[in-house]
This record gives structure tokens, C-alpha cells and sequence, in this order.
């Protein structure tokens, strides 16, 4: 197991306004996180709340001030909610639905986003910048976090037992730092893949789109929509602000010059909206991608975010899959380096987030073929089929719910493998719903299941199940534990760790009276199954980290007798 060996640097966070020198920044950190976009920034919130010391450092002096990502679901909310950023701390729209039209067909297609799930809208829109100060808000208040803006990364190697960087940290000035382990943020032209000899494989789009992002719209759109037109098909979105986004696929023969100059913008949006009054504040060409690497880890540099994948528009899931890589790396790096688990479980970040994020750019590709037919034969055959499946009531909730989407479940991992008898997954995110506790305090689950393995019992408590050394084993790994009774149920409730289920989200229809859980940090289920049992979940759990109590006394005397 890795020991936290650096000593920690006295607790100083740069204010990130300016470069700094080189004599500003520390020379031995436990991760060098390189990009501080929201990924990046999430990332260091995420390992600093675990105690970790992160230098995080970015090539650009301060936020780019321009919108780019603008969608993120109920999953990404919920990430989120673990650096204690919630939905009041950035502005964000809720979409009602997501429509498709075709010029023939009409509404061929709708995706239905109204109302919530694990206690988050199911789709929202935001403004980038704003997330990002807020996610950079949270980081400078964290002890042990060194922030340098303005600082460019020039090498990393890497080292069996750390990862050598050098940074130009501006006025001439090289700054080297030695860390235990590095992650790559830094976006789709990522330094640090092409450093560890990392290349994207996958699809780059024939097509190119212009984006126009506008402020100050009068009498936006509620929603998203989709105009799948072969000719010119268009997206179209509202944002926060009075903003609004549309996207327009170039015809052969038009030149970025052409299409990003002001008249022709002027002409592209005159029929939607009243051009004099917005502010364009943003206009690009962009060509989309579909492209991972092969590992998302060599040695002990990760990448995360578009560095080990991009993925097309059409599902509003890039920044929300960088998010997903996130919450999964941070508390296996934070483990390892507390000694809480064996280096091995690294392998697991890849084995994990690879498939999800491949399978994620795949429902985007097949979005695409939706949005852009490539002519009006093929138009009018795809989407007069998609018409057709909304006369079948399976087909159509299989679109319209979104239950096409891939599921954050792994098909292998670091969990106990086995099917459960419950609608829980292991492998996969424990539901969250909202809970009450004897004083009356009333939060989301996620909020009392803290940042280590936690034992949750449904209906009892699976505690009283644990052998002396196993609960010991347990809690010095910062297990916790945490019972959830069923609502109106009052017995017992004024102990600690007992919360009364509010609107039903475990009991009785996820799980049983007298069921356990053992939840991972990222709230992955590692293993469940009746509380009685729970001294094994525990063991078999805490198995996967290399760090299984000793043998119970009565286990112990059974094996000397043998």
C-alpha cells in the first residue's frame, strides 16, 4: 500500500488571479491535477475533501468567459452535491423535454426530461463559467490546495514510485514538482495523453458546425429541440440568463470565414429571433468527435474528461461523463494514498469508466444519425420509423423515458459480483432520496453517507451483525454506518444514524425490511444482502481493497481445531 510519506506544505491556496513563480508552488504534492476546468476542479474539490494535498494547475490566467458545455442530467447534479455544490450555488434552466422535428414529418420524436430523479432535475441546462467559479469557490477553501493559473506543463515521466513534472510557470521560470500520482484534465488537445503516448481512436465527423451562443434573447424557448432538416440541421436550446444555443451543420462549399462573419450569423438567426436586441457571445466552427483512448492510465498518470474521451453533442453527456471519471478516481487515489487500500484498485478506474464512457459515445453517435440524415430519402425513412415506434407504448417509453440510455453499472470492478435480489445493483449507484432524522433535520441521502465505505441497513441495524474485529476493521478504514427506517417509523429512530425514509425511495420498493448495503464513496453498491449476513458483506468488501480484518475469534479457534 502506498504511505502519505511527503510532508504536508503549510496550507496556502493561490488566489489564481496571476502566474505564480516558481517559489510559490510545492515541489513534493501528493497529485498534480493538470487542467482546471470543471473536470479538473472537480477532481481536486473531490481528493481535497478527502484530505489529500492537490497542487491544480491551468495554462489559461483565468476562466475562459464564454459558454461551451451546457447540459448536465440528474447524475451530474448529484456529483456535484459530493463537493457540496448545490442547485442554488449556479444558475441552471430545467428542460421539460427534448423534441425532435422533421420538415415532412413534424415531431417525429420526444424525450421526456420533466421532474426530478435521486433527487435532482433529470436534465438542465447552465452557463459554464458560472460552474466553474463556483467549483474553484470550494477549492481555494480547502487546506492543502495549491492553485497556479498562467502555469504550462512541459514534461512528466513517470517513476515506479512517482511522476517527475515540470511546469513553465511564466518570466522564465521552470518549476519541478514530484508527485505520487498525476491526472490529466486538460481537455481534447490533452499534453498529458500525448506525453504518456496516448492517441484517440474513433470517428471525426465529416461536418462542420457553426455555434452561436446569443444573450439578452427576448422570449427564449423553455426546452431543447432538434431540427433534423438534411439541409441544415439546426439544435436549438435555451440557457441561463436570457441565453439561448444554436447549432447549424455547414453545406459544402461554406467557409468558417463566411459562416462565423456577422451578416451571414445575422441571416442564420433572423428567422428565430429579433438579431438587434441579443449579444453574441460566442461563435465558433467546430467539428465534432467520437474518440477514446485505449487506457485511461499509464503508470501513474490518469486521464479524465475529454482528455480520454470526447463524445458527439446530441446527448448533452461530454461534461457529464468527465464528472462520472471524477467521482470515480479521486476516492480510489485518496485511498491508496492513506493506506487505506492496495495500489491495485487504480486498475479498476479504467476497467470501470472505459465501457460506460464507449457506450455513452455510441448512444451519441446513433443521436447523430437522428439529427443529420445525410439526405431526404434517408430522412424520411429514419424518422418515419421513429414516428411509427411511438405507436407502440414499450417502444416508444424506451425513447421517449430515456431508458436507451446506458446505465452507470459495471460489468466488472471493484464490487462483489453477484445479482441481488432487490432493485439494487451492485456494480451500480444506490438510489437517493430525500431523509428525516429524530430532530427533524431533513437532507438527501447521499449527504449522511460521508467519504468512506458505508454500511447501510433498511429497516434494522446491521451493525449488531459484525464480529468485534471485522466493525474494528471497518471503522479504522473510516467505514460508517447508517440505518434507514421507513417512514412514520419512530422506534429507535432517536439513535444516531437512523433516518426515516421520506417519500419512499428504499422502503419498500428498492429493498426489504432487514436488507444491507455496502456503499463505495462514489455511492457504488459494493455488495448487499440480508443483514443478518452483514459481518460478511463487511469482510468480503473490505476484501477488495486488500485490507481484511484479522480472523474473528470464533473463526480463528475453528481453524486451530481443525
Amino acid at each position: 500500500m502506498e504511505t502519505n510519506a511527503y510532508a504536508r506544505a503549510s496550507s496556502r491556496v493561490a488566489d489564481g488571479a496571476r502566474p505564480h513563480g516558481a517559489g510559490d508552488l510545492p515541489s513534493q504534492i501528493d497529485i498534480l491535477v493538470v487542467g482546471l476546468g470543471p473536470v479538473g476542479a472537480m477532481v481536486a474539490n473531490l481528493l481535497a475533501r478527502q484530505g489529500v494535498s492537490v497542487m491544480a494547475v491551468d495554462k489559461a490566467p483565468d476562466i475562459y468567459m464564454a459558454p461551451r458545455a451546457i447540459a448536465l442530467d440528474n447524475e451530474a447534479l448529484r456529483i456535484l452535491q459530493q463537493a457540496e455544490i448545490g442547485e442554488g450555488d449556479f444558475e441552471t434552466v430545467a428542460i421539460p423535454h427534448v423534441r425532435m422535428h422533421s420538415p415532412w414529418l413534424g415531431e417525429f420524436g420526444r424525450v421526456n426530461t420533466l421532474g426530478s430523479l435521486d433527487g435532482h432535475p433529470k436534465l438542465v441546462t447552465f452557463y459554464q463559467p458560472d460552474l466553474e467559479r463556483c467549483l474553484r469557490a470550494r477549492l481555494a477553501a480547502h487546506e492543502g490546495v495549491h492553485i497556479a493559473l498562467g502555469a504550462t506543463l512541459l514534461s512528466v515521466t513517470n517513476l515506479p514510485d512517482c511522476v517527475l513534472a515540470s511546469l513553465d510557470v511564466g518570466q522564465g521560470q521552470v518549476h519541478r514538482v514530484r508527485a505520487r500520482y498525476v491526472v490529466g484534465a486538460d481537455g481534447a488537445s490533452s499534453l498529458v495523453r500525448h506525453l504518456i503516448g496516448q492517441e484517440f481512436r474513433g470517428t471525426t465527423y465529416a461536418e462542420d458546425w457553426l455555434i452561436v451562443d446569443a444573450r439578452h434573447v427576448p422570449k427564449p424557448i423553455d426546452h431543447v429541440e432538434f431540427l433534423c432538416d438534411h439541409r441544415r440541421p439546426t439544435p436549438h436550446m435555451v440557457a441561463p440568463g436570457a441565453r439561448e444555443r444554436w447549432e447549424f451543420m455547414l453545406q459544402p462549399g461554406e467557409s468558417r470565414e463566411e459562416m462565423e462573419s456577422d451578416s451571414r450569423i445575422r441571416e442564420l438567426l433572423a428567422p428565430w429571433t429579433d438579431v438587434d436586441s441579443i449579444t453574441i457571445e460566442r461563435k465558433a466552427v467546430y467539428r465534432f468527435h467520437a474518440r477514446t483512448v485505449d487506457r485511461f492510465s499509464v503508470g501513474r498518470v490518469f486521464l479524465v474528461g475529454d482528455a480520454a474521451h470526447i463524445t458527439p453533442p446530441f446527448v448533452g453527456q461530454g461534461l457529464v461523463a468527465g464528472l462520472r471519471d471524477a467521482v470515480n478516481l479521486s476516492w480510489k487515489l485518496a485511498w491508496v494514498l492513506q493506506g487505506r487500500a492496495d495500489a491495485r484498485i487504480l486498475d479498476s478506474y479504467d476497467e470501470e469508466r472505459r465501457p460506460h464512457a464507449k457506450a455513452m459515445i455510441n448512444l451519441a453517435r446513433f443521436m447523430g444519425k437522428l439529427v443529420m440524415p445525410r439526405s431526404a430519402p434517408i430522412a424520411l425513412l429514419t424518422h418515419g420509423l421513429m414516428r411509427l415506434t411511438r405507436l407502440v407504448p414499450g417502444l416508444r417509453s424506451q425513447f421517449e423515458e430515456l431508458r436507451i440510455k446506458p446505465k452507470n453499472a459495471f460489468k466488472t470492478g471493484l464490487f462483489v459480483k453477484g445479482c441481488s435480489s432487490t432493485k439494487l445493483t451492485r456494480g451500480g449507484v444506490i438510489p437517493q432520496g430525500w431523509i428525516r432524522n429524530a430532530e427533524g433535520r431533513t437532507c438527501l441521502s447521499d449527504d449522511v453517507l460521508g467519504h468512506g465505505y458505508t454500511l447501510v441497513s433498511f429497516g434494522g441495524d446491521a451493525s449488531t451483525a459484525l464480529q468485534p474485529a471485522t466493525a474494528a476493521a471497518f471503522e479504522r478504514l473510516g467505514g460508517a454506518f447508517v440505518q434507514i427506517a421507513h417512514r412514520g417509523q419512530r422506534l429507535h429512530r432517536e439513535a444516531s444514524g437512523v433516518w426515516e425514509d421520506i417519500n419512499g425511495t428504499f422502503l419498500p420498493d428498492a429493498v426489504p425490511v432487514g436488507w444491507a448495503a455496502v456503499v463505495r464513496p462514489d455511492r457504488t453498491v459494493v455488495h448487499d444482502g440480508p443483514a443478518a449476513e452483514a459481518d460478511r458483506l463487511v469482510r468480503e468488501s473490505l476484501a477488495l481493497l486488500g485490507s481484511e480484518p484479522e480472523p474473528a475469534p470464533a473463526a480463528a479457534a475453528a481453524v486451530q481445531s481443525a
